[in-house]
């Protein structure tokens, strides 16, 4: 017997197949960050991008500076932080923007990539600071970039060796998106889904998501909720705040709850969860968005700066 529930499932499931045209997107390389001409700038101007690439012998006072390691989402780019770098170089904080392995290249790069690839850059420059003698190394992630990072502090790569402060913004832990549960089984049929953007966002984040890496993301979500389900610590010496944007249409705020409840900090206390009266995916993200109110610009300038100011003290 099939239930409503499953009956309705099967509609959805049918109604996307008939909405995949082809299982091989038309990409316009001209335009698509998906082609093979445009690719992430970070690529081939590492040390316009990279702190570790660009000082190559860090000085007293610049290895004791705050650093940042800002890491973008699922299907985006370095563009993502862009305007935090801007702030940051104004208030004398060093900045690295690290792509995600498998991301700012080809559709097929990021199709064959898996959630571990992704990871793989946070470490690198992670590591790459260390061994130059920075010892203020801060991160800051907006939403994919969250799980990445908890996996790491759970596997304990991430430590007292350095990191001082890590900033979560719209983490995904629960996907608003409840397609994206169905993934499993109409992923295979569809091959790929298409977003659209804006044309100042073209060129910066993936008009195509293939099916294999929507798979991917959804296995990094769910073992980030199981290991949140059975809690962990940060470990010492280590701070963490959570901006949680209130009605975001990609990362549930359920997201922020079970973060709260699941992680905590070394001597047990909660961590820090700022809910955000907004209705945008990455609020400190507002470049090449429509309709950009005053308001959304106050709740990214509030952020900015109070990262900042959490970094000082």
């Amino acid at each position: 017997m099939i239930t409503k529930d499953k009956f309705f499932r099967l509609l959805l499931i049918f109604f996307m197949v008939l909405c995949a045209c082809s299982k091989s997107p038309d990409i316009n390389n001209a335009t698509d960050l998906d082609g093979d001409q445009i690719f992430d700038p970070s690529l081939y101007k590492p040390a316009e991008f990279l702190v570790s690439a660009a000082i190559e012998n860090p000085s007293t006072v610049q290895k004791s500076t705050p650093v940042i390691i800002a890491v973008h989402g699922y299907s985006s780019s370095t563009f993502e932080w862009e305007e935090f770098r801007s702030y940051c170089e104004s208030n004398n904080v060093l900045i690295s923007l690290v792509l995600l392995g498998g991301h700012g290249r080809t559709y097929e790069d990021f199709k064959k990539s898996t959630w571990e690839d992704w990871q793989e850059p946070i470490m690198t420059e992670y590591n790459a600071l260390r061994n130059k003698g920075y010892t203020n190394i801060n991160f800051v992630g907006s939403s994919t970039a969250c799980p990445l990072v908890l996996d790491l502090i759970k596997k304990g790569k991430i430590g007292e060796n350095g990191m001082k402060h890590i900033f979560l913004v719209d983490p995904i832990v629960v996907s608003s998106d409840k397609l994206l549960t169905l993934i499993g089984v109409a992923g295979p049929m569809l091959g790929y889904m298409e977003t659209t953007m804006t044309p100042a966002e073209e060129g910066h984040y993936y008009h195509f998501r293939p099916q294999e890496t929507l798979q991917q993301l959804m296995d990094l979500i769910q073992i980030t909720r199981k290991n949140l389900q059975k809690g962990y610590n940060l470990p010492a010496g280590i701070g963490m705040k959570v901006y949680k944007s209130v009605k975001d249409p990609t990362a549930d705020a359920v997201s922020a709850v079970l973060i709260y409840k699941g992680l905590k900090n070394s001597d047990g206390s909660n961590i820090d969860i700022e809910m955000l009266d907004s209705d945008l995916h990455v609020v400190t993200r507002l470049y090449g968005r429509d309709n950009i109110t005053q308001h959304d610009r106050d709740i990214q300038a509030h952020v900015f700066g109070d990262m900042v100011h959490l970094l000082r003290q």
